[in-house]
């Protein structure tokens, strides 16, 4: 991933130094394993821990000839730790330093990951609150629907970020297992106790089952987690761009002082984070379908997967630790333009309340389909107009009037009608409000 969309917590964790970092970390605790079994001396195991060290240059080097990356590291490690490397990668295969490092940095960027979705959290949960009976018109297909609030509109993204929290939860425990089983995945040349005492040390659980490979359905998972978070993502990233339209500005993107919002017309306010979100919920997105073609592997192992993941790995990781946190910034200075929000609301004169005039009518003894005809009628009148009073139109149907009063039909257009179960539907995204201790 470029550094443009880049924060370097997460890049450190794809670097090569962290890489070999941990090739080096999983075949000393190995060799420490493999010295409490007797398989190799102690005094081995320690001379290895003291003089392991590398050289990527060097490792680099070595790779142009021999074509492998891990016998590339072993022969640069060797040459530090002299004699002693003799008892490196005893019984082991590539696989089981590549898949089990893989695991690690997953289980490392999912931790970053979970970060940034907290802070998205805590930021649509703090303007959620701010706005919670903030009335705003609700939009079916783009169009006016019925009245809610902007904080039922944040709670509800509040939720969606709460299930994927979960889901990242889920797909990190999936993902954080080490597989130290040799060739074929049978521990013919090594002891199951040397990946147990692996896994241990890297915070890792064995492999149930291992090929000569970690079983890559672990990994469609994980990704197909990142993707839905990205879709997630997205989804708020159009909700503020449209909300941000000229024609609505009910809500826009912080525009900072000496910001620009084009090169040629300086009246210009783009919604450019939030497209930004929308552009890379896609990088995120296009790991998932690679990531679930690698699950198919020839037999034992072959390295089809290889490539895929060393590209997909660190860029939708990366891609999204990024987006995470350009999310919450937006959401945290989101300006928030609540006379708009109710001059749209009004904007075609309580044709919102449809609903309400209709069901009253059934109830006052109208035929439904009656009154889904009167009402429809007279709300296209309004519609054609491009607003009007609708309250006052019904007021004056003489078919209406035979059902409803001029007094019952203005009770239909009261706004709390709609926003009288907010409190309830709070309490099932965020929980009961903490109590205040009384004081003593």
């Amino acid at each position: 991933m470029i550094p443009r969309y880049s924060r370097p917590q997460m890049t450190a964790i794809w670097e090569p130094e962290s890489r070999f970092r941990i090739w080096f970390e999983i075949e000393a605790h190995a060799c420490d394993a493999q010295a409490i079994l007797g398989v190799i001396p102690k005094s081995a195991a320690k001379e290895i821990w003291k003089k392991g060290k590398w050289e990527i240059a060097r490792i680099d080097e070595i790779e142009r000839e021999a074509k492998h990356d891990v016998i590339a590291f072993l022969t640069n490690l060797a040459e530090y730790v002299g004699p002693a490397a003799r008892f490196v990668h005893q019984g082991m295969t590539s696989s089981d330093v590549l898949d089990t490092t893989f695991a690690v940095q997953l289980v490392r960027a999912s931790d970053l990951l979970l970060e940034g979705i907290d802070r998205v959290l805590a930021a649509l949960k703090k303007r959620a609150m701010e706005h919670k009976y903030t009335p705003t018109v609700g939009r079916s297909h783009g169009i006016h629907a019925e009245p809610v609030t902007f904080g039922l509109k944040l709670a509800g993204f509040h939720a969606e970020f709460q299930r994927n929290r979960a889901r990242l939860v889920a797909a990190r425990a999936e993902i954080a297992t080490c597989a130290i089983s040799g060739a074929v995945g049978t521990f013919a040349n090594i002891d199951p106790f040397v990946e147990e005492y692996v896994s241990k040390k890297l915070g890792l659980v064995p492999e149930t089952i291992s090929t000569q490979v970690i079983p890559r359905d672990r990994h469609a998972m994980f990704f197909a987690v990142l993707g839905v978070i990205a879709a997630s993502m997205e989804r708020f990233a159009i909700e503020v761009r449209h909300l941000q339209r000229t024609e609505l500005r009910e809500a826009e993107e912080y525009f900072s002082p000496g910001q620009k919002g084009s090169s040629a017309m300086p009246h210009k306010r783009n919604p450019v984070l939030s497209e930004n979100l929308t552009g890379l919920s896609r990088i995120v997105r296009a790991a998932v379908v690679p990531a679930m073609e690698n699950v198919a592997l020839w037999h034992e192992r072959d390295i089809s997967h290889s490539a895929v993941e060393r590209v997909f790995g660190p860029d939708a990781t990366i891609a999204l630790d990024f987006a995470l946190n350009r999310m919450a910034g937006l959401i945290e200075k989101w300006t928030i333009y609540p006379e708009m929000m109710q001059a749209n609301l009004d904007r075609l004169g309580g044709l919102v309340h449809s609903q309400r005039v209709l069901l009253a009518l059934t109830q006052a003894g109208m035929a439904r389909e009656d009154a889904y005809r009167f009402v429809q009628s007279n709300a296209m009148e309004i519609w054609k107009k491009g607003g009007g009073d609708f309250a006052a139109r019904l007021k004056s149907d003489p078919v209406v009037k035979k059902y409803l009063t001029g007094k019952q039909i203005d009770a239909l257009f009261d706004l709390g009608y709609h926003t009288r179960h907010v409190d309830t539907i709070f309490r099932r995204v965020f929980g009961a409000p903490k109590k205040k201790a009384k004081k003593r």
